[in-house]
């Protein structure tokens, strides 16, 4: 394997962002060694769509990648019918056989958009963890115990408020743990949300004589709210999927700190170069490299260039009409007093339609606005509004 840079400088490279490392002097000897290194990451198929959030651990795979070394992409086709309580105060859902079908597949067909598929080697769990719980199951449960897992605590919490905990849910950190044994990983990466099963899998691969991974993981992304984590089910996430258009208008509207925040986490860029940029410069830098990292440069270029003559230079209708109305209207609503459509049905069909946007992002829902409180509003391709929301 080609080595790139000193040991220190890779190093301080795949430290970048980490929320924790077990532990850093394990790394730095196996960066040493000249080996290929085997780099574990595990991927539930749980829902349909991968979004930013997923990429803060794909892009620290895709570092590693960049290094010379082999990422181990697990598809958790058999964990995902226990279903991961890390972080959870109830029980998930359970899929069927047919739903995690077809889930792996968007995550295969997604997943390519940050590795290198050259250097993954894509596995799916119930290769090995149907025939362990048939054979091996129950010797491993002895060599563990009620207290590793009971240390979690998220299982704390949920016994403490008397929430449901199933025993299969109590045993899914030794699933991912046996994952690392069957790949014999050096490094695995998760969210710091993981931490406790990571330690679990260094434990299970001593337990069986094989030199135990390093733990490396990473924030969980916060979400266009600003304050829960980016996750589909709370409505602020930005998928990988998402149109050209409505990944840039969503990144242009994440306030300066989220933005510093996703800069360090889902690029390489040298963070005090940013923060001598001006804010929106810097977004718009921010939004043309993640709208070209999942749609390509020519696309990311072509909604640059819309945003900066729409709204940045204000290069919008001479005689745009300026509105005011009160918060919390219902979008169809709004563009109904806007004099934009002729009846709320009318604008219920453009919103589902994708013919509605305000700010240039494309609005998803006929919900009520109240933010932000001085916006533009478009409908189809040819009719602004300059909205301003009033108390």
């Amino acid at each position: 394997m080609t080595q790139k840079g000193s040991i220190d400088s890779r190093l301080a490279s795949l430290k970048r962002g980490s929320a924790s490392l077990v532990n850093e002097e394990d790394l730095k000897r196996k960066l040493s060694s000249g080996r290929t290194l085997r780099v574990k990451l595990g991927v539930d198929p749980t829902s349909r769509d991968l979004h930013l959030g997923h990429s803060v651990v794909l892009a620290k795979l895709r570092q590693f990648q960049d290094l010379g070394h082999t990422a181990v992409l697990i598809i958790g086709d058999f964990t995902a019918m226990v279903g991961d309580p890390s972080g959870r105060d109830s029980t998930r859902p359970t899929l069927t056989a047919e739903q995690i079908r077809d889930n792996a597949a968007t995550y295969q067909a997604q997943v390519f958009k940050v590795l290198d598929k050259s250097r993954t080697e894509l596995r799916f769990n119930s290769e090995w963890l149907k025939p362990f719980v048939e054979q091996e199951l129950l010797g491993t449960l002895k060599r563990h115990t009620v207290q590793q897992v009971m240390a979690r605590e998220d299982f704390k919490l949920r016994l403490k408020e008397n929430s449901p905990l199933s025993l299969l849910e109590v045993l899914y950190p030794i699933f991912q743990g046996y994952d690392s044994v069957a790949v014999r990983a050096d490094v695995e990466l998760g969210g710091n949300d993981q931490l406790t099963n990571l330690l679990m899998g260094r434990r299970m691969q001593q337990d069986v004589g094989q030199e135990p991974q390093v733990a490396l993981t990473m924030p969980l992304l916060v979400g266009l709210d600003g304050v829960q984590k980016m996750s589909k089910s709370y409505g602020n996430a930005i998928a990988f999927n998402d149109s050209p258009t409505d990944m840039f208008g969503k990144l242009m509207k994440i306030s300066d700190e989220l933005m510093l925040s996703y800069y360090e986490l889902l690029t390489e860029a040298d963070l005090d170069e940013i923060k001598r940029r001006h804010p929106m410069e810097a977004k718009k830098g921010l939004a043309e490299t993640m709208t070209a990292r999942f749609h390509g440069p020519e696309a990311a270029s072509n909604e640059r260039r819309f945003f900066e003559e729409t709204f940045s230079k204000k290069q919008l209708p001479k005689d745009i009409r300026s509105v005011e109305l009160p918060r919390g209207l219902a979008l169809s609503e709004l563009v109904l007093r806007c004099g934009a459509v002729k009846s709320r049905n009318e604008a219920r069909r453009l919103i589902s339609q994708g013919a509605v946007r305000i700010d240039g992002q494309k609005a998803s829902a006929d919900s009520g606005v109240s933010e932000p409180a001085d916006f533009v509003l478009q409908v189809g391709k040819h009719q602004f509004v300059r909205v301003l929301l009033k108390d």
